[in-house]
């Protein structure tokens, strides 16, 4: 019913900046609400931001200001821009949503923040 597919992830120095792509199939993709989750290696997976049909956005603990969430309905694509990276942003990133009668998750992209 729905596929995602993330991309733009990478290598990139303490301080720089990434920006994330989640591409959606499906013609549902307007009306749906998007999530990007990430999991950092020996933790829990953990809520980073989220936005709306309607395009209202929520971010978690304290990333708001260095992360920023957006979309293209006309695209059906849902961007995370990551600036002021740090090397505890280390993780794999993940787009979600949740349908009818499932989550549907993309299958991840990974980012590493080193010197």
């Amino acid at each position: 019913q729905v596929q995602l597919v993330e991309s733009g992830g990478g290598l990139v120095q303490p301080g720089g900046s990434l920006r994330l792509s989640c591409a959606a199939s499906g013609s549902i993709f307007s009306i749906l609400s998007i999530d990007w989750y990430r999991q950092a290696p020996g933790k829990q997976r953990e809520l980073v931001a989220s936005i709306t049909s309607g395009g209202s956005t929520n971010y978690a603990g304290s990333l708001e200001g260095r992360f920023t969430i957006s979309r293209d309905n006309a695209k059906n694509t849902v961007y995370l821009q990551m600036n002021s990276l740090k090397p505890e942003d280390t993780a794999v990133y993940y787009c979600h949503t949740q349908g009818v009668v499932r989550h549907y998750w993309g299958q991840g992209t990974q980012v590493t923040v080193s010197s």
